[in-house]
């Protein structure tokens, strides 16, 4: 597909995935905080396709991302049978689900970073822009967790889902690790592909 039926695809297939999420979801407040970031994403990608197309690779990983977010939100972070089926095949002590989801938190705004930075600032590729991607990518980690927070401090045992801590301790800090592993891995096989799909939008 070329043009713009291939993030027309995508989009439709988050929109239905996001139509099933929403019928009787675990818990309806929960559900609204982790679709948030699609609620919001999609308009914008939507607004800026004409004079800002992104490339076919980084629709493709927004798109991953917010199936992520909308299961996550519909069964909650720790209630997903995906989750509970990786916990009984190895033996885990809790649902690991959420690592899927901050791992996703790193990987794909590190190519939104990479392209942005790529596009819009004098940065060329080499170690500077790993660097500063890995650091938009711990900074929004980091940000998220302060939402995390936040909203937890408002709506007090209402959040009690959406932080999913499900009694770690060291859950903040597992988040923001592996968003950082998430970033380090996806500059590091993502990046040649990226460079050659953002050589050829140009050219367009």
């Amino acid at each position: 597909m070329r043009g713009a039926a291939y993030p027309t695809a995508l989009l439709g297939a988050v929109l239905v995935l996001l139509g099933w999420s929403a019928i009787a979801p675990h818990d309806r407040f929960t559900w609204f905080l982790e679709v948030a970031p699609v609620l919001i994403g999609a308009p914008i990608l939507l607004g800026t396709y004409a004079r800002f197309p992104l490339t076919p690779l980084l629709y493709a990983l927004l798109a991953i991302h917010a199936a992520v977010l909308i299961v996550g939100g519909h069964y909650t972070y720790a209630e997903v049978p995906l989750g509970f089926w990786a916990q009984d095949a190895f033996g885990f002590a809790r649902n690991h689900y959420d690592r899927i989801g901050h791992f996703a938190q790193g990987f794909v705004p590190a190519i939104l970073a990479r392209e942005l930075l790529r596009r819009l600032t004098p940065l060329r590729v080499g170690k500077w822009l790993f660097f500063l991607v890995l650091c938009v990518c711990l900074a929004f980690s980091a940000f998220y967790e302060l939402v995390e927070w936040w909203v937890a401090a408002a709506t007090g045992s209402a959040a009690e889902a959406f932080l999913g801590t499900q009694g770690d301790p060291w859950d903040t800090q597992w988040d923001m690790f592996l968003a950082l592993i998430g970033a380090t891995t996806a500059q590091l096989m993502l990046s040649r592909l990226h460079d050659r799909q953002l050589a050829e939008l140009v050219a367009q």
